[in-house]
């Protein structure tokens, strides 16, 4: 860590336990070494990465808050292609109702693969679902990146951005759409497990010239979305100005992350993004005082952040 550099925090992390390529344990050894105060393991549609790096131990000093990136359906005054995905902090892991969600999503994913499998063996790519387990995917949680691993792994494309323009993006030969949690459903299965729910990445569903605006920021409150993800690796200097900006005035938390997921993003590095991404300490901060906030409503103990989790 540079030492003329304030510590900062990352809470935005996909571990193996959906697609990224670094396990929890590994993530928090790292995150430490780094000096980062604080994380959030968020991985897609499961907590499994969080209950990994809690059975693993948080090192001292470095605070840590459970997570989760949720895939939901646009809602109707947000026509966007594609999921929104929302993030969940301070989830308690156990909770029957975001359980339900996530096994739903999982079980839709399954589904989904080997479909995708089919569609590429029909354009004459040589490749079969099990090659894909073998090379680090497991059945619950694999999707389109870890696909697109086995292919480049195979020689059938030259790249993993290659198998998403060829092949596995919106609109390839190969796509197939996915399962996605009613937005509603999305934000009140996070709220009810005890936690915030934050858009993510707001700068992806908008062009830099068609930025979120304040009618649309002001229905996801009123839906019950507590923050917006301003700080993050695409986000252009404008668009964190902005996002920023639009979250001051609606009374909504600021989060950020790098959206780490190992060698399925390369040159994104933890706690840096591209090496020039800062998230204020401050953030985590707030975050965990609404999270806080939000069991002391429920009549629940709030845990020590840093040592068990949230």
């Amino acid at each position: 860590m540079d030492s003329n550099r304030p510590p900062g925090i990352d809470l935005h992390i996909h571990s193996t336990a959906s697609d990224g390529t670094y396990a929890p344990s590994e993530i928090l050894s790292r995150a430490h070494a780094q000096g980062l105060a604080a994380i959030a393991i968020t991985d897609h549609d499961t907590v499994d990465g969080c209950r990994q790096a809690l059975a693993t131990g948080v090192p001292d000093g470095l605070s840590f808050i459970t997570g989760v990136e949720i895939s939901a359906a646009p809602p109707p005054f947000f026509p966007v292609s594609g999921s929104i995905h929302m993030l969940g902090y301070g989830i308690a892991l156990d909770n029957p109702g975001l359980s339900a969600i996530l096994a739903r999503l999982q079980d839709s994913r399954q589904r989904r693969n080997p479909r995708i499998i089919e569609r590429l063996n029909a354009l004459g790519l040589d490749i079969s679902l099990a090659e894909v387990i073998h090379d680090g995917g497991t059945p619950d949680q694999m999707g389109r990146p870890h696909i697109a691993r086995a292919m480049v792994k195979k020689g059938l494309v030259p790249n993993f951005d290659a198998a998403f323009d060829v092949y596995l993006g919106n609109g390839r030969p190969a796509y197939v759409d996915k399962y996605r949690v009613p937005f509603d459903d999305a934000v009140a299965a996070i709220r009810n497990a005890g936690g915030v729910a934050v858009i993510a990445h707001p700068g992806l569903y908008r062009s830099q010239d068609d930025l979120m605006g304040d009618d649309a920021t002001a229905a996801f409150a009123a839906k019950g979305v507590e923050g917006l993800e301003v700080y993050y690796p695409e986000h252009s200097q404008r668009q964190t100005i902005h996002y920023s900006d639009l979250a001051d005035r609606h009374g909504l938390l600021k989060t950020g992350g790098t959206d780490f997921h190992g060698g399925m993003k390369p040159g994104v590095v933890l706690g840096l993004g591209y090496g020039d991404l800062h998230v204020p300490t401050a953030l985590f901060d707030r975050l965990q005082a609404a999270v806080n906030r939000r069991s002391r409503c429920a009549g629940t103990a709030a845990k020590e952040p840093g040592k068990d989790g949230t």
